[in-house]
């Protein structure tokens, strides 16, 4: 018998329409090191993670019939942003710095707008 409280502790899982879903997880698992389905789960660090709806008609997410938006923690956010850039990574060309952390926006093959956050403090 589980004798322990029953809650969330976690997200165990992002699921998404693509319109070629094996060239999209090849892109991912290239550009953020994000394995395949095939490859086993992703171990990620633990961390913040931000959950939070949005307004229907919100800009912030890029194209209109984009419905969610993911935020990846990141450490040297400029670094892999170069990366990003130096391998061809579409890029957003705005930055916003907040005392909880640094952020910047690229673009996945399906134009997908995708947040990193570099957190900072405690």
């Amino acid at each position: 018998m589980n004798t322990l409280p029953p809650q969330v502790t976690g997200i165990g899982g992002l699921f998404f329409r693509a319109r070629d879903p094996e060239a999209l997880a090849a892109w991912y698992q290239q550009h953020f090191g994000i394995n395949t389905v095939e490859a086993g789960p992703w171990q990620q660090q633990a961390g913040p993670t931000v959950f939070a709806p949005f307004s229907a008609d919100t800009e912030y997410f890029g194209r209109p019939d984009q419905p969610m938006m993911v935020n990846f923690r990141v450490q040297n956010l400029e670094g892999l942003v170069a990366q990003l850039a130096a391998a061809g990574v579409r890029l957003d060309p705005n930055r916003e710095s907040y005392e909880y952390g640094d952020f910047a926006w690229v673009y996945d093959p399906e134009d997908n707008k995708i947040e990193l956050w570099e957190p900072r403090g405690g």
